[in-house]
């Protein structure tokens, strides 16, 4: 009987522990480099011997330098009828004179017969995220004696945009990256008057509801009391909800739990209720935007409950700006894309020589 001869043992490959310093921030450098091309003691960090510590909890760090370096296009618009503070609200949300001023009417201005389409593009910057913000205005929305269909040329506008989109896409020679002029929010303003919709809120939220990201808003909210904007709230979301307008988020748009509980908090919310200033005031040892009455100095930003107010950079994180974005092009884009292909028999591709403009 032969003897068993037991299998070779083979020692286990040896694999670089990640060291205590890599991802772990210091006040001098708050954002440390992680994974490859770590410099070590028996090579530099432009070297080609790969030292240190390579996973794939570098991804982050990855995607958000890149992000830094490239950042961001979100496009915004406003509609309402003159005086509700449209672009006093945009200079509060973003620190900025991002938006036209527009109080009311000078004598000397006529009223536009039709609504126009302004379009003006700002580069901000705040804790080192770059943002190109575009503003669409919408002048004379609402000022006319007869309103019926002013909401065509905005709805116009929005599948102008799908399509200017649509038409890089199919492309031959298509840009490393497409320019995004597609409308990721708008943000329709209620006037403050405590007591229902009026017909064109309705009708125009119902026509761009299935477009646009639709964020209806209570324009000057501290006109009411607190009990007469809990009131008008409930009354707006019953007559919204009766005349079937989806607004943002969507509930059909919640992918999971944390989700739903999330975009709930928001819905109840809705309409937001908001004030808007762009001057500053001393409170409790620090300088804020707002409005100061007889009784003190309401802040800018929006009425979250009765007795609690969110400041500016709170709504700018509750904006779900990148969830704006995705929502735009996964469901309104992807929906007129879908109808528009199926209904052209296809878009057939463009050379580059045959657009005026550079693909590269």
């Amino acid at each position: 009987m032969s003897d068993i001869v037991p299998p070779e043992v083979r020692p286990k490959p040896v694999v670089p522990a990640k060291p205590p310093h890599v991802g772990a921030p210091s006040p001098s450098n708050p954002f440390p480099p992680q994974g490859l091309g770590s410099a070590g003691p028996q090579g530099s960090a432009g070297g080609g011997t790969l030292l240190g510590y390579i996973g794939i909890d570098t991804i982050i760090e990855q995607m958000r330098k890149k992000t830094m370096k490239t950042g961001f296009d979100f496009n915004i618009m406003v509609v309402g009828h003159s005086g509700l503070g449209k672009s006093t609200l945009l200079n509060t949300l973003f620190k900025s004179q991002v938006s036209r001023r527009s109080a009311g009417w000078a004598r000397d201005e006529k009223i536009p017969k039709t609504v126009e389409i302004k379009a003006v593009s700002h580069f901000i910057e705040e804790g080192g995220v770059k943002m190109k913000l575009t503003v669409v205005d919408t002048p004379g929305f609402g000022d006319q004696i007869n309103n019926d269909n002013c909401w065509e040329p905005i709805g116009k506008y929005i599948n102008e945009q799908y399509e200017k989109f649509l038409k890089e896409e199919v492309n031959i020679t298509r840009k490393k990256r497409i320019p995004d002029t597609r409308v990721h929010c708008c943000l329709y303003f209620i006037s403050p008057t405590g007591h229902s919709l009026r017909q064109l809120d309705l009708e125009f939220m119902k026509h761009l509801s299935h477009s646009v990201n639709i964020i209806p808003i209570i324009a000057k909210a501290d006109t009411m009391t607190i009990e007469e904007r809990l009131d008008f709230k409930q009354r707006v979301r019953k007559e919204l909800e009766m005349g079937g307008v989806e607004y943002y988020p969507q509930k059909e748009f919640d992918e999971d739990m944390e989700d739903k509980s999330d975009n709930d908090k928001i819905r109840e919310a809705m309409p937001l209720a908001v004030v808007g200033s762009d001057k500053e005031y001393q409170v409790n040892g620090k300088r804020v935007l707002g409005r100061k009455t007889a009784w003190g100095v309401v802040e800018g930003g929006w009425k979250s409950s009765p007795h609690k107010s969110l400041s500016c950079s709170r709504l700018q994180r509750l904006s779900h700006l990148q969830d704006l974005k995705e929502v735009t092009h996964n469901i309104h884009y992807e929906t007129y894309r879908a109808k528009r292909l199926h209904g052209n028999g296809g878009l057939h591709p463009v050379a580059a020589n045959d657009t005026q403009e550079s693909n590269l």
